[in-house]
């Protein structure tokens, strides 16, 4: 079992930056796959980045590419999201998550098996 507490989340203005922090209960934490996806009011729960165990491969969707880099600290059991030139398109629920993957990274909703509550990101134009 393992459990994850967002953090990080506020009101900032368009072009303006945040991180957010994903901290995990448990002693198996630099096993896990990991990942964020956001959600919008009235829109479906979107992939925004995913990190391997390592944290050697990482993954983002174009949308976010170039703009948010995903990290992790195995020792403290926490991963991270850097997130720089905000956007208003931006503004949503963010939520981490972790999975075993056999390819080591995931990047589906289906291969996460834990979920955070998420926090709010608003970005104001």
């Amino acid at each position: 079992q393992v459990q994850l507490v967002e953090s990080g989340g506020g009101l900032v203005q368009a072009g303006g930056s945040l991180r957010l922090s994903c901290e995990a209960s448990g002693h198996t934490f630099s096993s896990y796959a990991m990942g964020w996806f956001r959600q919008a009011p009235g829109k479906v729960r979107e992939f925004v980045a995913a990190i391997s165990w390592s944290g050697g491969s990482t993954y983002y969707p174009d949308s976010v590419k170039g703009r948010f880099t995903i990290s992790r600290d195995n020792a403290k059991n926490t991963m991270y999201l850097q997130m720089n030139s905000l956007k208003p398109e931006d503004t949503a629920g963010y939520y981490c998550a972790a999975g075993r993957s056999a390819l080591g990274i995931a990047v589906l909703e289906g291969q996460y098996d834990y979920w955070g509550q998420g926090t709010q990101v608003t970005v104001s134009s």
